[in-house]
């Protein structure tokens, strides 16, 4: 009987990380999507993410021969993809929220909060190891992300949100060790009956402060916009469900510096909000810690890379590459 071929953890690990850099990538896009939804509110493009998630989701499923595989998880899987999904579907209409209110500086703060909670949670969820010069690089973030509170001038409530809600989400997807579309495909699966029947009475019923639907009402540009926003929703989730269980939470939580900083750029070019001396200063801080924290994870696959040629495969995982799950 021929024997398993070995699990390459570099392999994955390299995997993993191009599949963070894509997800981190384009989220950082994404203030400049949601504007064009206008006039849907926060709420309703929330639900529209996740109906038409649903439905992408379902014909990708059924082409991998996956849906019954969705049926057949287990109590413990549903309960984390459940918590998942609250999660992620908070996290969306506090961001979309943010960025329609002209605040995506605001947002942007939040996701580089973020990383911090990915690190702490990495450690205390998972037992991840930091090297050395990545501890002074979280520390170094740490002080970058006082730095930047001090700047806006008042405590930041939905950067803090939005940080601690996709940490969490973060969190149960490492737990779920599922292949990431079975996983999402769930997720917006559990969420859909409360999207969809939110839709349903706001196209009905209504209120003044959630308006009466823009889908239809809107013209049929803004009705494509939403539809489209089930592809542009699932596309960078599945690569972060990929990411998330082949490297370690600390490693994905500081690539996710690439999504602010991509939204703050767009906050100054295109929003026209402004940095005072104190913001630019954070903003250099965070981009030193992302350097040490990247360059170390990086020398030390290169390791694992030069032992994995030269040892068993057993030995051969490296320092932070043997806390990641490949599927």
């Amino acid at each position: 009987m021929t024997p398993p071929a070995p699990i390459d953890a570099p392999k994955a690990s390299r995997i993993g990380a191009f599949a963070a850099l894509g997800c981190y990538s384009l989220w950082g896009f994404f203030p400049a999507f949601f504007p064009l939804l206008e006039p849907a509110g926060a709420a309703e493009i929330v639900a529209h993410r996740i109906v038409w998630s649903l439905v992408l989701m379902a014909m990708v499923l059924a082409l991998m021969g996956q849906l019954r595989r969705v049926f057949s998880l287990g109590g413990k899987a549903w309960m984390l993809l459940a918590l998942a999904s609250l999660l992620v579907s908070l996290n969306w209409c506090v961001y979309v929220f943010t960025v329609n209110s002209d605040r995506v500086s605001e947002a942007a703060l939040g996701y580089f909060i973020n990383p911090l909670v990915s690190v702490l949670f990495g450690v205390l969820f998972f037992h991840e190891r930091l090297l050395r010069l990545q501890v002074v690089a979280v520390g170094i973030a740490a002080v970058a992300v006082v730095v930047l509170t001090f700047g806006y001038g008042h405590f930041p409530y939905l950067s803090i949100a939005l940080a601690l809600s996709f940490g969490g989400y973060g969190v149960a997807k490492k737990r779920v060790k599922e292949p990431p579309t079975v996983s999402l495909g769930a997720e917006v699966l559990i969420a859909a009956p409360f999207a969809l029947g939110f839709l349903v009475w706001l196209h009905m019923v209504g209120s003044d402060s959630l308006g009466h639907g823009a889908f239809g009402n809107a013209g049929v540009g803004n009705a494509l916009l939403l539809m489209a926003s089930g592809a542009l929703t699932v596309l960078p989730l599945l690569l972060f469900a990929t990411a998330a269980q082949r490297i370690p939470l600390a490693l994905l939580g500081m690539l996710q510096y690439i999504t602010p900083v991509l939204q703050m750029l767009w906050a100054l070019l295109v929003v026209g909000e402004r940095l005072d001396g104190t913001q630019w200063a954070g903003f250099a801080l965070v981009l030193v810690a992302v350097l040490l924290f990247s360059g170390a994870q990086f020398r030390a696959d290169r390791r694992a890379r030069t032992r994995l040629a030269g040892q068993s495969p057993e030995g051969s995982a490296g320092h932070l590459a043997g806390d990641a799950d490949p599927a």
